[in-house]
């Protein structure tokens, strides 16, 4: 079995979205003085490799903490949109290119090759974002999740955040943002497993994501 981190490391001057504060590490405890080290960690619940659930946009609805553990595991595809230039839309077109495949996925993960600005200006441009007919296609399919290895599933423009709107609306499943190294997946299927902190009341966490390749 081949296992591949899809997580990007969490450091101060790690990229965030726009207007957050980025994380904080203080030394808390000392090997010198109290015997052992401890950093104390301050940062926003969606920083980094991230996975927003219905509640992080409406209130009532499920958090993380009350998804079964499951929710977090599956079979999942990364199809290959790395062709796509800035601004371009992820339509549904890619996923039937693969469809038998995407049909028995629990998780689909859109591969733009975004993540190779992570740390540059442009990780913040028109990365590519995935279309009215995708998210379609995900909430038929009632699939677990969705992922890309951009900043978001919808434009940075998109203060509403429409795409996250339609698909959390009236669905349970999940958003993983900031992946990285999907380019090491191939197209094939493989296990997904995207495990969020458990805290009360998750609107988002950090996930440490992992590719399970048989």
């Amino acid at each position: 079995m081949q296992i591949i981190d899809l997580t990007h490391l969490i450091s101060e001057d790690m990229p965030v979205y726009p207007g957050t504060a980025g994380p904080r590490m203080r030394l808390a405890n000392s090997y010198d003085v109290h015997g052992f080290k401890e950093t104390l960690i301050s940062m926003y619940t969606h920083t980094g490799t991230h996975m927003d659930p219905p509640a992080h946009l409406f209130p009532g609805r499920t958090t993380l903490d009350k998804f079964p553990v499951s929710q977090f595991v599956g079979k999942a595809l990364a199809i290959d949109c790395s062709d796509l230039t800035a601004g371009q839309s992820i339509t549904v077109e890619r996923i039937n290119r693969v469809r038998e495949k995407a049909d028995q996925a629990e998780f689909i993960l859109f591969r733009s090759g975004w993540d190779r600005y992570w740390g540059t200006n442009d990780y913040f441009g028109d990365y590519p974002c995935i279309a009215d007919d995708v998210a379609d296609y995900l909430i038929k399919g009632n699939k677990k999740g969705v992922g890309v290895d951009a900043i978001s599933i919808d434009p940075i423009s998109d203060q509403n955040l429409t795409m996250h709107k339609k698909l959390f609306k009236y669905n349970e499943m999940v958003v993983i943002e900031n992946l990285t190294n999907l380019h090491l997946l191939g197209g094939g299927l493989f296990t997904l497993c995207a495990f969020p902190l458990k805290h009360i009341d998750a609107d988002g966490s950090p996930v440490r994501a992992v590719a399970l390749l048989d």
